[in-house]
């Protein structure tokens, strides 16, 4: 006959009482961990403004600012997050640059041509003409050989990080093919700044007109050619529709686009925050160059087969004649300050190791 033990059942319930116990005070105070944690983080949470040059219906107030947005939230787990302001939302654009060094902003976006009368070495950054003929040039130029270093150094007097967003092209579309000097320097190309300035030194009429005007203007003669960024933008504007034939190389190659923070915020950033911060500007700069050149030749392939436009390659001794003309003005920009000078010599060196001059 088998005896069946059976637990004693006071010894069972208060086991069983005091379990509960325990687990529930093991809750509660994983729940109190929680709690606090919640509250730690919320209050340890950095909000941040930055104003764009961009609009919302530029490709790159998307691509780039509202990436970097992304992109730092992620990495810092929601630490610092960054509200964005399209342009003229909170200042004309203009005006970032002095709301960013004065700290009335933390971030901003910008031209470097809006700020050429604080950084001697704005003109270059704007993009000399006639200088780099390929994206990878300009990229090597400000990231081996110092010349982001030297922007950087010139915003820190004003208490302000530079950092490019990207590196770019910009080439013009014109509606009669270029086969020599004398086509070239008859032409009335609608352009703007530095560049309008060098059309005209070389020999052509740089014509100033307003973007919305660009079309039309070029559909009814008004000019020949007219540039608006490379393929991506005459695609965008319809320019291909009226000018048939896409120039290279490029007039300019820059890095026309930048964001820039007040140091003192960047400063009191804790240190990792502050680590990914500036690692997600470096790494965007890579990113934003690729995909935008990526763009570039699919949208220019596009309009090859969608409306009929031709690739045209300016004669030799037309480049020749504009990297002579050319040449003046980045005189001028190197007058500027030792700095620029500085600048400009560098970029001779590399240009005459690439067997451009």
């Amino acid at each position: 006959m088998s005896v069946q033990t059976r637990p004693n059942s006071g010894l069972f319930n208060k086991l069983r009482t005091g379990l509960v116990r325990n687990t529930t005070l093991a809750v509660l105070i994983a729940g109190g961990v929680f709690a606090v944690s919640a509250t730690a983080s919320a209050a340890d949470v950095i909000k941040w403004r930055l104003q764009s040059h961009f609009p919302t219906s530029s490709s790159s107030y998307k691509d780039s600012v509202e990436r970097l947005q992304k992109v730092v939230a992620e990495r810092t787990d929601g630490r610092l997050q960054i509200e964005i302001f399209p342009a003229g939302t909170l200042f004309k654009a203009n005006e970032t640059f002095n709301a960013v060094s004065r700290g009335v902003i933390q971030m901003g976006t910008i031209s470097p041509g809006y700020v050429q009368d604080k950084l001697t070495l704005a003109g270059i950054a704007s993009g000399l003409p006639f200088a780099f003929r390929e994206v990878w040039e300009t990229a090597y130029f400000h990231t081996q050989l110092g010349f982001e270093d030297m922007l950087r150094k010139e915003a820190a007097k004003y208490n302000v990080y530079y950092s490019t967003d990207k590196v770019y092209p910009t080439e013009m579309v014109v509606k009669k093919p270029i086969n020599s000097w004398e086509d070239f320097k008859g032409l009335k190309i609608r352009s703007s700044g530095i560049l309008q300035r060098f059309l005209t030194d070389a020999g052509a009429s740089g014509v100033y007109l307003p973007g919305t005007e660009v079309y039309s203007a070029l559909a009814s003669g008004v000019v020949d050619g007219a540039h608006w960024g490379a393929s991506q933008g005459a695609k965008s504007t319809g320019l291909y529709e009226v000018a048939k034939y896409h120039v290279k190389p490029p007039l300019n190659i820059a890095g026309t686009d930048a964001f820039i923070i007040n140091q003192k915020a960047l400063d009191k950033l804790p240190d990792d925050v502050r680590t990914i911060l500036v690692q997600a500007l470096d790494e965007q700069f890579w990113l934003r160059t690729n995909e935008y050149l990526y763009k570039e030749q699919i949208t220019l392939a596009k309009a090859q087969k969608e409306d009929g436009v031709k690739v045209i390659v300016l004669p030799e001794d037309v480049q020749q004649r504009l990297t002579d003309s050319a040449q003046k003005l980045w005189d001028t920009e190197a007058e500027r300050s030792p700095e620029a000078k500085d600048a400009v010599e560098r970029l001779r060196k590399f240009l005459g190791e690439l067997g451009y001059l």
